[in-house]
């Protein structure tokens, strides 16, 4: 009998609506498939999120954000290629009606497309994925699995343990016309 990896066993519960705690390429993810309804209203009940915040959805590649209707313009491409791979979160148009569980009514969403093979390599198999850091609002994120399972016990399918993870967030910004506002500092530094 074959021994499922890891890798496996948290693709095979993300596809079936699961929700899962793993290292992300900043910090520990509570993540569920982004195109699974279901899937980002347990992440919000999990997180006691409020429900006007949207969350930001990791890609492997570039691509991916057809998924989401989402066409970019020559400049936006260039700012996408200047960031990606790496840990900065970028807000993007993006009104379908569809998607108003992921924008919130915001009509933007927020992506990042991470530089960590292992993590993409994931995505790949599951589909793009919300990846909020794994603490309930106002606490702060878990920085070990053993952090983790304290905020959310068994009402999580699976938890990845990768030591103690102890990075900044992902630094967000916004791409209107061409324009880069930081919204948010983090692990990249940004000169607008």
């Amino acid at each position: 009998m074959k021994i499922k990896t890891h890798q496996r066993r948290v693709e095979e519960i993300l596809k079936k609506g699961g929700i899962a705690v793993i290292p992300t390429d900043t910090i520990y993810g509570l993540v569920g498939q982004a195109l699974n309804r279901s899937s980002v209203k347990k992440i919000y009940k999990l997180k006691e999120r409020k429900p006007d915040k949207p969350l930001i959805i990791l890609i492997s590649n570039i691509k991916q954000l057809k998924q989401f209707n989402i066409d970019t313009d020559r400049q936006t491409q260039l700012l996408l290629n200047r960031f990606w791979p790496g840990k900065v979160s970028i807000i993007l148009p993006c009104s379908r009606f569809d998607l108003k569980y992921l924008h919130r009514g915001t009509g933007t969403l927020a992506f990042r497309l991470p530089d960590y093979q292992k993590l993409n390599n994931l995505i790949k198999q599951t589909g793009p994925l919300v990846a909020p850091s794994a603490n309930p609002e106002g606490e702060e994120p878990a920085k070990t699995i053993e952090e983790a399972r304290q905020y959310f016990g068994d009402r999580i399918e699976f938890y990845e343990d990768a030591g103690q993870i102890d990075f900044p967030p992902s630094t967000l910004i916004s791409i209107t016309n061409g324009k880069i506002k930081v919204l948010r500092e983090g692990a990249v530094k940004i000169k607008t």
